[in-house]
């Protein structure tokens, strides 16, 4: 028993060795061996449930690191060495290893994620009318279809502030059309001017060129025409008609938009849903004024609560793996243990702080719930696991049966009449404890194959084993 001691204590120290020169080829600093020191008493102690034929609990997949492979490579090394001792404690004999057969199915890589449940369409309600509320219609989870009546808001100043605006708006229109009615009497008349002063200009002409009249005259005719043509050109003509002057128009259009502004003023007195769905929060009562809320508080909140979705917030180093049209598992406590199905349909096309001190980006993305009658409710949390990757009929094994040599190459141990061989494989998708693989060789893995089920580093291609039972 002290040799098999000592064997294990060079393996240990080979591996620490092994596992600080790679560390600090990669320019990173060598940590402790708590982690092997963990695996190794693990592995000295007996499993209890194996003698009573229990199967053991799966542990938690780890990320697949190098370190990790490291202190699995060595735990494995241990293992087989107490194993082997276990068997006999002869370098003779073969080590016992354990199997099991290469099975097909299904394997899933996901990405957990977590956010508040919501309806699809949400507004908030409000008013900003200073009066008081005079009638309140609907109550916290009453459903309402769009422009219904939820709140009644005092109406008598707005009534009032609407007959001012529209007699402004009435005195501006009539005073237009007064000034455009004298526009046209002055241009008519000027033009009668007008052609009066060219016809005496005219004559005046005639007779000085006679000699009847002083060319004095002729000067006093022709300012005469002058004036007159001033006279007209000061008139704004359209179409040959005379308009009245720009500014009138200018106040139409004043008093026009402040009467409409006072009508709807007292049309959104008549406070009204824009959209179908479920009143979730009330926050006004009778006698308060309509834009002073509780709380400063919307007056209401509509939710449509036919149709939820899950507000998440996904890494920027996730994100990439996250695709519209992707499904997703949703649970939540008010669920008791069941999972209602969901379909990413929207990324925001911008990332926003993660908050809390963080320099990491987070890009908003939406879940919507595919069963309306899935259970959950608006504002309560629930979590999602967004289905990254899927390989269905596939070759399935433990995480830990995958062996990695120092040149990255992966390989899966396959025992057969006694001996080991070593299987290259590729990996496929990445489950949390299983793992898709790709044979490299056609033909060299098929299902019901034996593996093993942890990688044994010790163990080379051709090596004698021996396989423990089954489970």
């Amino acid at each position: 028993m002290k040799k098999q001691e000592q064997n294990l204590e060079e393996d240990r120290s080979v591996f620490i060795e092994g596992q600080e020169e790679e560390e600090t080829a990669n320019g990173q600093k060598p940590e402790d061996d708590e982690e092997f020191d963990r695996e190794m008493a693990r592995l000295m102690e007996p499993d209890p449930e194996a003698n009573h034929g229990k199967k053991k609990k799966k542990k938690e997949k780890k990320p697949w690191s190098r370190r990790r492979k490291i202190v699995t490579a060595a735990a494995a090394a241990a293992a087989f060495l107490v194993i082997r001792g276990m068997a006999g404690g002869g370098g003779e004999t073969a080590p016992l290893v354990a199997t099991q057969p290469l099975s097909c199915g299904s394997v899933q890589n996901r990405l957990a994620v977590t956010g508040p449940v919501s309806g699809t369409d949400s507004v908030d309600v409000v008013s900003n009318l200073h009066a008081e509320v005079t009638e309140l219609l609907v109550k916290e989870g009453d459903k309402v279809e769009k422009d219904q009546l939820l709140a009644v808001i005092d109406s008598q100043d707005l009534e009032r502030e609407v007959q001012v605006a529209q007699n402004a708006y009435d005195l501006a229109v009539a005073e237009k059309e007064q000034s455009e009615r004298e526009a046209e009497r002055g241009y008519a008349k000027a033009l009668q001017d007008c052609q009066a002063a060219k016809d005496a200009l005219d004559r005046t002409a005639a007779l000085v060129q006679a000699g009847s009249e002083a060319p004095v005259n002729l000067e006093n005719a022709q300012n005469a025409y002058a004036d007159a043509l001033r006279q007209v050109d000061s008139y704004r003509v359209e179409n040959g008609k005379a308009v009245a002057d720009e500014t009138y128009s200018l106040r139409i259009q004043s008093a026009a938009y402040e009467l409409e502004k006072k009508q709807k003023d007292l049309e959104n007195a008549q406070v009204k849903s824009p959209i179908s769905g479920t009143v979730v929060r009330v926050n006004t009562k009778v006698g308060q004024f309509a834009d002073k809320p509780e709380n400063e508080e919307p007056m209401f909140i509509i939710e449509n609560l036919d149709q939820l979705e899950l507000e998440i917030r996904i890494s920027e180093y996730s994100i990439g793996k996250v695709e519209v049209g992707q499904t997703a598992s949703i649970s939540a406590d008010i669920l008791d243990g069941n999972t209602v199905e969901g379909t990413v349909v929207s990324i925001s096309p911008t990332g926003e702080e993660k908050g809390n001190g963080s320099s990491e980006r987070v890009i908003p993305t939406r879940i919507s719930i595919d069963d309306p009658e899935s259970g959950l409710i608006a504002g309560i949390t629930a979590r999602a696991e967004i289905i990254l990757e899927e390989a269905e009929d596939a070759l399935i094994v433990p995480a830990a049966a995958l062996l990695q040599k120092e040149d990255g190459s992966l390989y899966i141990q396959k025992a057969e009449n006694g001996k080991v061989s070593l299987i290259p494989v590729d990996v496929g998708v990445e489950g949390d404890v299983n793992v898709e693989i790709l044979p490299l060789e056609e033909g060299s893995l098929k299902e019901g194959d034996h593996i093993l089920t942890a990688a044994d580093p010790a163990l080379s291609d051709g090596a004698a084993v021996t396989e423990l039972p089954q489970v």
